[in-house]
């Protein structure tokens, strides 16, 4: 997509959010948007699930409630963004710099988080970290590999990984003793 038409889209989108005639919601669905600058981007209600962003900058956007479902953002620049209650279903957000995002209630079911220092930084709330404890535990516990000094420390934590939302999809993570390993 070339700049110009990406501009005449932000355009447009603005004067949406701002209920001004003329304006029209963006929809950059499925929109090859690799390298794009999209620096401070007021993109709240967007469409841009399907779409490519590797290597996007999208340094300080505004993507609140976007639909960013299905998109690429491998090596996209997230920082400092807002992505209260966007929906990232089945992102993959590889290498993405995610520092200081604010992730309140988004949904990240099925995405991938990058696991560098570019996501430790991240602003996750209650319900995504539970979510990610519950993987970790789940995870832990059933690896061939994990000492049994790790999974003792993990066990610690199967209470609160207990409360992820999709416990009754995924299954309650039980504890296991040392008879029932016999």
């Amino acid at each position: 997509m070339s700049q110009e038409k990406l501009q005449e889209i932000l355009e447009k989108h603005k004067k949406w959010l701002n209920k001004e005639q003329g304006g029209e919601r963006a929809d950059l669905s499925g929109c090859d948007l690799r390298h794009t600058d999209l620096r401070g981007a007021d993109l709240r209600g967007a469409y841009i699930s399907d779409s490519n962003l590797i290597g996007a900058d999208l340094f300080g956007a505004d993507l609140q409630h976007a639909d960013l479902s299905h998109s690429f953002f491998n090596q996209a620049n997230l920082r400092n963004s807002d992505l209260h209650y966007a929906d990232l279903r089945y992102a993959d957000l590889c290498n993405s710099d995610l520092r200081y995002s604010d992730l309140q209630g988004t949904d990240l079911d099925f995405s991938c988080l990058p696991l560098w220092c570019g996501s430790l930084s991240a602003h996750f709330d209650d319900r995504q970290l539970i979510q990610i404890a519950y993987h970790l535990v789940k995870a832990g516990l059933q690896s061939k590999n994990a000492s049994k000094e790790t999974k003792q420390e993990l066990s610690k934590l199967i209470d609160f990984a207990n409360k992820f939302h999709r416990v009754d999809e995924c299954g309650k993570i039980e504890r296991v003793t040392e008879n029932d390993k016999n």
